[in-house]
């Protein structure tokens, strides 16, 4: 049969299975996972997530502990560890264990996190902890240094100060180091587990004005990959989750609604994802999204200097409206 078929005919039927195997893994990663969920249960006692004292991380570990697992949990402010630690342990019956540790410290940190897990049959690590270099979209040297004091004022960007440089080291240890240190060990002298990698569709394609972020999040998008692909034959499955916007601190808390997801549900709908893809855009919502900005937004556009400009008009807009807000809060006060 295929002997009678033309060339473009033999295109267009590899097209359409081609598409038909994608429509049967989206179904299958986000519908049907719903219903037919992996038992968490049987990679271990213990989960740890860091970062988990807010956003993604916070509902990561409500999760876990929902469905069954006591949860360690990892961040920089033992105040909100332990607010977390009781809300968990009072809503869901799990056990919990806190750590201490800003991961912005490097290398020295990861000791005492080592030392806090031995002996515990830990079964699923969650790297979520990350941060930005600034709190809106700029260019790679257009850090604000915000010690004490010096005037808020342009003239406060200092790109060769060490201000910058410490910055930047931050975000490296933050976003990478947390992800590379060792994290399959734990889990490959019990010949099983789960580790996932909390990337973004930052790290999906270059995005200027994005620069730092989106660089340390490609590295964990194949990091990832590459590991799930080493280790997947030892029993440890590593799975890369990659959001669009989600209602946290990272995004000043945008309004909920059908692009932007609330932390807790978009938690809830990613872990039913394991098992059914390694590489996740978590949801169906950003799955969706993540096609359609492919498509309206190719990279010739995306790297343009005029696309660079307008998002950064955009922002200088958006910032002036929110200090105009800010100043008429102020004023009714009075």
């Amino acid at each position: 049969m295929s002997a009678l078929m033309t060339h473009p005919e033999r295109w267009i039927v590899f097209n359409l299975l081609k598409l038909a195997w994608k429509c049967w893994r989206g179904l299958r990663e986000f519908v049907l996972s719903e219903y037919w969920k992996v038992n968490l249960r049987t990679y271990g006692q213990w989960a740890v997530v860091t970062g988990a004292t807010s956003g993604i991380g916070k509902a990561y570990a409500k999760q876990l502990a929902q469905r069954g697992l006591d949860v360690i949990l990892v961040s920089r402010s033992d105040e909100k560890l332990q607010v977390v630690a009781k809300e968990i342990e009072d809503r869901y019956g799990r056990k919990t264990r806190t750590i201490r540790v800003d991961f912005t410290d490097g290398h020295s940190i990861y000791r005492a996190i080592a030392k806090e897990l031995e002996g515990l049959e830990i079964g699923i690590l969650v790297n979520n902890v990350g941060m930005t270099h600034s709190d809106h979209l700029a260019y790679f040297l257009e850090i604000p240094d915000k010690r004490s004091h010096l005037p808020e004022s342009p003239f406060t960007y200092f790109p060769l100060c060490s201000y910058v440089d410490q910055k930047i080291t931050q975000v490296i240890n933050c976003n990478i180091l947390s992800v590379s240190q060792k994290s399959v060990i734990h889990l490959l002298c019990r010949g099983s587990g789960l580790i996932i990698n909390i990337s973004s569709e930052a790290g999906n394609r270059p995005h200027p004005l994005f620069s730092l972020y989106s660089a340390t999040k490609i590295f964990v998008t194949y990091f990832s990959q590459c590991l799930h692909a080493e280790y997947k034959s030892k029993g440890i499955t590593v799975q890369c989750v990659a959001p669009l916007l989600v209602s946290t601190n990272m995004t000043n808390n945008m309004k909920v609604n059908c692009f932007v997801k609330s932390a807790s549900e978009y938690a809830r709908e990613a872990l039913n994802t394991v098992g059914h893809s390694s590489y996740t855009s978590g949801c169906l919502s950003h799955a969706l999204q993540n096609m359609a900005l492919t498509v309206l937004m190719p990279d010739w556009l995306r790297m343009s200097s005029f696309f660079i400009r307008v998002l950064r008009n955009y922002v200088d807009i958006v910032k002036g409206q929110r200090q105009a807000c800010k100043e008429d809060e102020k004023f009714r006060a009075c």
